[in-house]
């Protein structure tokens, strides 16, 4: 069994895939990370992990060993195969030393064995985040930058903080400046792909986002709408 989550406490928000076909354990960690405040996408089939933590770009992964359809070692070595750097924390009932050196062989950066302690999961949890976000500190579209480490824009002298969201947000246009990416897109790497609300809240923070690159002087970085589409992070030369 999992033992229950603690009282919430807010800390930095991190995007997760939580792969997990026991709907008790599955359910109960989904809520207890909810709570504190991170945006969780489930999935229990390991065929459509190994293509959606490929799709969406998750600050950490937690992946059962036992899956309906492929097993979660084959899941995670797949992912390593194929340039996936994303930490990976592996949650199971396999406790002997030789299944947990074998996890650790083929990618896991750590390994949790059921029944474990919700806080126990999240200290690892948000570890692994900490150790993986400085991976990439600076992103830059034309005069402007996306500080990962302080999450704000940055324009010379100017800086703008961001809500979890709207770096979420950021990051997504950051990483494809000049592509344009659907509202489906979008909306599942911010919001997570079990997000069923109103998705004008899209509009919402995109208009978010513009007011904070307007507010950076002399800046030729902006967001644009494709009709019928979505959005575009575009860079004026001129």
């Amino acid at each position: 069994m999992v033992r229950p989550a603690p009282v919430p406490r807010r800390g930095l928000a991190v995007k997760l895939l939580l792969v997990e076909d026991e709907p008790r354990v599955a359910e109960i960690v989904r809520r207890g990370l909810t709570e504190e405040g991170h945006q969780v996408d489930l999935c229990t089939a390991g065929r459509a992990a190994t293509q959606q933590a490929r799709d969406i770009d998750y600050d950490v992964i937690v992946l059962d060993w036992m899956l309906p359809d492929v097993d979660g070692l084959a899941v995670l070595r797949q992912w390593r195969e194929s340039g996936l750097r994303t930490p990976v924390l592996m949650l199971t009932a396999r406790g002997q030393v030789g299944e947990r050196v074998a996890g650790l062989k083929a990618g896991a950066d750590d390994y949790l064995v059921k029944p474990f302690d919700f806080s126990e999961l999240l200290a690892r949890l948000e570890a692994l985040h900490r150790r993986g976000s400085g991976q990439i500190e600076l992103r830059s579209a034309g005069d402007v930058q996306l500080d990962g480490r302080r999450r704000t824009l940055v324009c010379g002298d100017a800086h703008i903080a961001l809500t979890p969201r709207e770096y979420a947000l950021c990051q997504e246009f950051f990483a494809h400046v000049g592509d344009v990416l659907s509202r489906s897109h979008l909306i599942a790497a911010v919001w997570g792909t079990n997000y069923d609300g109103d998705p004008n809240v899209l509009d919402v923070y995109v208009g978010y986002l513009r007011g904070k690159l307007a507010r950076i002087a002399s800046t030729r970085t902006g967001i644009k709408a494709v009709r019928g589409v979505g959005f575009r992070l575009q860079v004026d030369e001129g």
